[in-house]
């Protein structure tokens, strides 16, 4: 970790300009992502859920997944860990009920079991963190092959 004499000062306009370009590069990526992706998807005949649940959910995640790694890299493991708390809670709470809100949906069954093995991966995820207090490669590995194992399982779904 770097100490206060080491770390460079940038002026506030500077922060405020590299912010400003990093959001609309990231909403211009984001939109071009998840544009290409959903007409790769439905060319290929790929119902709504997996475009949802997979090209979409992805598309939208590169920018905290490059954050999540930039930092863990930097040994600031706390924002890596706080941004995916964040950005997941964020996303549930806010744009979820936003949406709602606003327009009123139904869930079906399918997403109801998507939530449950979403729910049941995040306490198995849990409990070897909690009690360790670490995110050890391992575990990265492991969590990285339950997602992939869980999109092959959307696909022959």
């Amino acid at each position: 970790m770097k100490t206060e004499e080491e770390i460079k000062e940038i002026p506030i306009w500077k922060s405020l300009l590299f912010i400003g370009i990093g959001l609309a590069g990231i909403v211009f990526g984001g939109d071009l992502s998840v544009e290409g992706a959903k007409e790769i998807a439905r060319f290929f005949g790929l119902s709504e859920a997996i475009i949802g649940l997979t090209i979409v959910a992805l598309g939208t995640s590169l920018p905290e997944l490059v954050t999540s790694v930039i930092a863990a890299r930097k040994g600031e493991s706390d924002i890596a860990v706080g941004n995916v708390i964040g950005s997941n809670i964020f996303n549930i709470f806010l744009i979820l009920g936003t949406s709602a809100t606003i327009l009123p949906m139904t869930i079906s069954s399918t997403y109801l079991y998507d939530m449950i093995m979403l729910m049941a991966v995040m306490v198995l995820t849990y409990l070897p963190i909690a009690k360790t207090k670490k995110v050890t490669r391992g575990m990265g590995i492991t969590m990285v092959l339950v997602y992939v194992a869980y999109t092959v399982y959307l696909i022959m779904r």
